[in-house]
């Protein structure tokens, strides 16, 4: 991939590797007007996660796990059709599919732990949700139509 705009980086030190990854184009609709029916702009960067050595083993279960539904026999595709030169949609694919691994492989968050609300806080809540109530009721009667 010649003058592309260097390595894309998944997370820490694991790059994209350029030689797992397979383009296509065809083209486009969308912006370009007659530019359109003569080029090939649309870009489409498939990557094979089954398959690949790139990712450490435990990056790429957990990415196969999550990307389950997007994978076509352990391939993940990313499409890029929104700019005029297939060159910037190249980086838009490549950059696209950086993070979609990124967040794929990214650790799951850590469990929540159970908090009690304080028990002042709730007195508080109930004294001014009765403060409020005894405020409206005042409000009926004479005088207030």
């Amino acid at each position: 991939m010649d003058g592309m705009s260097g390595p894309h980086v998944i997370r820490g030190s694991v790059l994209l590797p350029e030689a797992e990854l397979m383009w296509r184009f065809s083209r486009s609709s969308g912006p370009g007007g007659q530019h359109v029916n003569t080029t090939d702009s649309q870009v489409e960067l498939r990557f094979d996660l089954a398959r690949t050595e790139a990712l450490p083993q435990a990056w790429k279960e957990r990415a196969l796990q999550r990307l389950a539904g997007r994978l076509t026999d352990g391939v993940v595709t990313v499409r890029a059709s929104e700019h005029r030169s297939q060159w910037r949609n190249r980086e838009a694919a490549a950059v696209r599919l950086a993070a979609l691994l990124a967040e794929a492989t990214a650790p799951p968050p850590r469990p929540r732990r159970p908090t009690r609300v304080p028990r002042g806080i709730n007195e508080r809540r109930l004294r001014e949700k009765k403060q409020r109530a005894q405020t409206k009721r005042g409000r009926t009667g004479k005088g207030w139509d």
